[in-house]
């Protein structure tokens, strides 16, 4: 059975525990084997680390240290799946450079709070097949600096300070040998049970991550 290495931590506001053991659940029920650990030292062991398929941070802000970037980069370079949402993935670690790279994006900011429009913009993909073209969503809404190079699943429109723009919401991208998924949806965990096509889309991202998908 493959294995999921849970990171649950940083900035309490996020609720990581709710958050790990929502998707905990969900991978167990296909058929992954979760380990939820609260600590960041298992990130200094890069061989230790191979023996899990998908490694899901759940650590808003954090701090890494230089050991345990290397390690968590170099597991994920050699194979090692990498799935994460909101900030616990892109407001973790911040300043970790090839952290940040990694993953393709970083949060800047939330400037709007409440309604937009989730879409789709590629239904190629076994992680977007099904679902809506379109969904509403209502929570904050993530600005953030991405790599023009990852490949973007869904994304929404942007209006602050007078300017629009096209912002991705959840992305795949490839490290090494590495498949990496974020969703930037769910500052809370009641919003993965009020708009379901956000659950099914970290779902389906998290197992493709693993390479079950």
């Amino acid at each position: 059975m493959k294995k999921v290495l849970f990171l649950s931590g940083g900035w309490e506001g996020h609720q990581p525990e709710k958050i790990v053991q929502l998707f905990a659940a969900d991978l167990a029920a296909q058929g992954l084997a979760p380990e939820i650990v609260r600590t960041l030292e298992p990130l200094a062991d890069a061989e230790a680390l191979k023996a899990y398929a998908l490694i899901f941070p759940c650590w808003t802000m954090g701090s890494l240290t230089d050991v345990q970037e290397r390690g968590l980069v170099s597991a994920v370079r050699g194979g090692v799946g990498l799935a994460g949402i909101h900030g616990g993935m892109g407001d973790a670690f911040r300043g970790r450079l090839d952290y940040e790279w990694m993953v393709g994006g970083h949060f800047v900011g939330h400037p709007h709070v409440g309604d937009y429009t989730v879409r789709i913009v590629d239904w190629a993909s076994p992680i977007t097949a099904g679902l809506p073209a379109s969904f509403a969503y209502r929570s904050e809404q993530y600005y953030l600096l991405t790599d023009p190079a990852v490949h973007v699943l869904a994304d929404t429109v942007y209006v602050h300070a007078g300017r629009t723009a096209t912002m991705p919401v959840a992305w795949v991208k490839t490290w090494g040998a590495g498949r990496v998924f974020y969703n930037a949806l769910g500052h809370a965990p009641e919003e993965f049970v009020q708009f379901p096509a956000a659950r099914t889309l970290t779902v389906r991202g998290c197992l493709w991550a693993a390479g079950l998908l």
